[in-house]
């Protein structure tokens, strides 16, 4: 377990808060936007959408538990904090279901509740056509990207029912609602994080979980750079020109922006919202 101790939030210097507000860097968050008291379990902590999302979580005041695979980048993550009680990371596989049961008991045996699920995790796999993707290749994109958010529900939704109340975000993607060549297991496994998000906000609203998905569009990350050099071996700048190309805000978008949606989603200001599939892509998706 990586524990360390939480420090004060982002303040601007040029921005104040009026009554009722806090500053945040320089944004002004309500009181329905911070997090204070609530617990989040995030997947996937070391990337890049992942430390984002956990360091504004921190900020705004909740407590986390970080799971990756990558037990060395859980503790870089952890240097760049300086932090307390509120912050544990663990190691941890989401594709098997001993290892998320496990996690899920430690961050209750931890914190004592789950209020927000991050199921963050996931892989793009390799970039082949159909016919020349292996079958081995295709089942651990699967495992990752959509068992993975499968058995973070499965054992995260009980303990939320219990307490009465509970906020769900799994990461699709721009992919999960178009098609593209070369990826097509990344394709369907974004597809069906969609589809079992929908099917559990049908099943679970009733008992006050909210579970939706976000869709982010190409996002500065390792996994973009991962696809780009996929795509394009001797090029993968052309990769990047085209694709920014196509986004009419000219350019890819930051973890930090993803942050901010799941951050919101996680937020009672989000409370009427389920089932929902919410992209944060620059308007990729209006093409």
């Amino acid at each position: 377990m990586i524990s360390a101790k939480i420090d004060p939030e982002y303040k601007s210097g040029f921005m104040k808060p009026w009554p009722g507000q806090h500053a945040l860097g320089v944004t002004l968050v309500t009181d329905q936007q911070r997090l204070a008291g609530k617990v989040a379990l995030v997947t996937g902590a070391a990337g890049a959408i992942g430390a984002a999302t956990i360091r504004l979580l921190l900020a705004r005041d909740a407590s986390v538990l970080a799971v990756d695979r990558d037990v060395a980048a859980l503790h870089s993550l952890r240097a760049t904090l300086d932090v307390g009680d509120r912050f544990s990371g663990l190691e941890g596989d989401v594709g098997s279901e001993a290892s998320v049961r496990d996690f899920v008991e430690n961050t209750v045996a931890h914190f004592g509740r789950i209020d927000i699920l991050f199921n963050n995790a996931g892989i793009e796999g390799s970039v082949r056509p159909v016919t020349e993707t292996s079958l081995a290749d295709f089942r651990r994109v699967m495992d990752i990207n959509v068992v993975g958010v499968f058995l973070g529900m499965k054992h995260v939704i009980p303990i939320m029912v219990k307490q009465g109340s509970g906020a769900i975000i799994n990461a699709s993607s721009t992919a999960g609602l178009t098609g593209a060549a070369g990826v097509c297991a990344y394709n369907a496994s974004k597809h069906a994080v969609i589809g079992l998000t929908r099917s559990a906000c049908a099943e679970w609203a009733a008992k006050g979980i909210r579970i939706n998905a976000i869709a982010p569009g190409p996002i500065d990350s390792r996994m973009m750079s991962s696809l780009e050099a996929g795509f394009l071996p001797g090029d993968p700048g052309a990769v990047r020109e085209q694709l920014k190309s196509r986004i009419p805000a000219g350019r890819y978008g930051s973890a930090d922006e993803v942050a901010a949606m799941v951050a919101f989603l996680a937020s009672d200001d989000a409370r009427y919202l389920n089932g929902g599939v919410f992209p944060v892509d620059g308007g990729y998706l209006v093409h």
